[in-house]
């Protein structure tokens, strides 16, 4: 079934709130939008999740508002798309928060703080325990409005040329991991690298970094990293969930007719959920071709690894909280969110999966 304005508002139960979402445009006048993205065109993942979000968009609007597309490098850089929306550039982005780490440190804490939120506990968070109204505290000095418009699950931890057979072959390692998981292994002894996904692969082949992570099975294996790297790591402690953003120039959005906003908003809302659920598909048939087809070693990290790096995350944590005012109650927000919700959690997700896991009989 295609999306409609209609069908949409009444799967997602929002006849009485969108109501002006139905009704029939009279004589309005056509605006465009330029959307541009951290990603490449069409990637697997983010980069679909980006068109579906435009073209859902000027479908709501009936036409009234029409986003298109610059992928990566075609209008702007993919890390600069944020100064894009900011300076005018653009009326809206797809992309992470992750990447914001040098204007706000706390930025990161959007997307995922290690061995933090899962998926699920992450977007309560953000839509029922304060995060939304801290998220667009962060970015108002800008101009910009945040909304939740991806999730790519959870992470795998990532693709090394050699086995990683302790915390110590950790020092010097080259890794492309940006965020606060960066600076979890940099603890360890890693050099954390922050690349745009367009370089990375380039990078893995020639040796400017030692190994990366991304996403998952799906967007990886579409990047072609197994190409370069074999030895394919779990769990991904370095971000536990992978929410992307869609940045609005609040200017622009105020500018819209109240329908039109509702429309960027619920747009923003179903392809959130859409991008999760193809995730989690995708991610589970990619995982078994890259073992089957591509000769990929699926190797869990070691726990001198995992324990060395919780005490690193702990540090982290600490330290952002301090960096300034708005930022701690980020971190303290998020924290209790975490605590809040890790109890129910663990007699429900963490029990079902331990008991669906035992043998029968």
């Amino acid at each position: 079934m295609s999306i409609t304005r209609r069908n949409l508002v009444a799967g997602l139960g929002l006849a009485g709130a969108a109501a002006p979402l139905a009704a029939p445009a009279i004589a309005a006048e056509t605006i465009e939008w330029k959307m541009v993205t951290s990603w490449p065109r069409n990637l697997p993942g983010p980069g679909v999740t980006a068109q579906k979000l435009a073209d859902l968009i000027t479908a709501l609007s009936g036409g009234r508002l029409t986003v298109k597309l610059y992928a990566a490098g075609e209008l702007v850089p993919a890390l600069e798309v944020f100064d894009a929306v900011s300076n005018g550039t653009a009326q809206m982005a797809h992309t992470a928060p992750l990447f914001w780490a040098g204007k706000f440190p706390a930025a990161p804490v959007f997307t995922a703080a290690p061995f933090g939120l899962t998926p699920l506990e992450h977007i309560t968070w953000i839509s029922k325990g304060g995060g939304q109204q801290l998220w667009d505290e962060l970015y108002a000095p800008l101009g910009v409005k945040p909304f939740m418009a991806s999730n790519t699950g959870y992470q795998m931890g990532g693709w090394y040329k050699r086995p990683v057979a302790s915390v110590e072959d950790f020092k010097g390692l080259k890794i492309r991991m940006p965020g606060l998981g960066g600076q979890v292994v940099g603890k360890l002894g890693a050099a954390p690298v922050n690349l745009p996904p367009g370089e990375i692969i380039t990078s893995l082949q020639t040796g400017v970094i030692d190994a990366t992570e991304f996403l998952g099975p799906f967007s990886d294996s579409a990047m072609g990293f197994q190409q370069a790297a074999k030895n394919y790591y779990y769990p991904g402690f370095h971000e536990p969930n992978g929410t992307g953003e869609a940045l609005v120039s609040i200017k622009a959005l105020e500018a819209l007719p109240a329908d039109l906003q509702e429309a960027v908003a619920r747009a923003c809302e179903w392809v959130n959920l859409w991008s999760l659920t193809d995730a989690e598909w995708e991610n589970a048939r990619a995982l078994e071709r890259l073992q089957a087809e591509e000769g990929v070693i699926l190797r869990e990290y070691p726990q001198d690894v995992l324990t060395a790096a919780r005490i690193a995350t702990t540090e982290v944590m600490a330290e952002l909280a301090e960096t300034d005012a708005l930022t701690g109650r980020i971190v303290e927000s998020y924290t209790a969110a975490a605590r809040h919700l890790g109890k129910w959690s663990d007699v429900s997700v963490k029990a079902f999966l331990a008991a669906r896991g035992q043998p029968a009989g």
